[in-house]
């Protein structure tokens, strides 16, 4: 487990905040990665991977007047994303992400290796990265990365 790993659970515990994560094109590692760390479910308040259409509908409530207006895969749906998740499930901090993993783009113009990620909370912030690669397992693992840093960030 990384140290940037720890440090984040560590805070979380320390301060009695509490993480959500919605996550689509990094499958569960956001999830995965911030239940490693020993005493997680002291912070952990859930996690869902929103694949699918269908999926967001059942697991966050999502419908598509949330979504109205919001263009797809911009920082903007995945903060809307990051909103429902901490409403949903009632914690301090919610992670959000769509992406594209690869090896291809998705039907409204991204390529492979973009993601918006977003965290809401006492400190809302977003990102878009991209990779540049094609791969669609380092693509995943980078997502989750560039997730872990933005909620380090947001926190504190």
């Amino acid at each position: 487990m990384s140290p940037a790993i720890i440090a984040l659970a560590s805070n979380l515990k320390q301060s009695q905040q509490t993480v959500s994560v919605a996550e689509s094109a990094s499958a569960g590692l956001i999830s995965a990665a911030l239940l490693a760390a020993p005493g997680a479910s002291a912070y952990f308040g859930g996690g869902s991977v929103i694949y699918s259409l269908k999926s967001r509908k059942i697991l966050l409530g999502m419908r598509s007047q949330d979504v109205a207006g919001l263009a797809p895969m911009t920082e903007a749906m995945a903060m809307r994303f990051a909103q429902k998740t901490r409403q949903h499930l009632k914690t301090t901090w919610a992670v959000a992400e769509l992406g594209a993993a690869g090896p291809t783009g998705v039907s409204y113009g991204y390529p492979a290796g973009t993601s918006v990620i977003a965290v809401d909370g006492p400190n809302p912030c977003s990102v878009t990265i991209n990779t540049n690669s094609n791969i669609r397992e380092d693509n995943m693992w980078a997502f989750m990365q560039a997730a872990i840093d933005l909620l380090t960030e947001a926190i504190g």
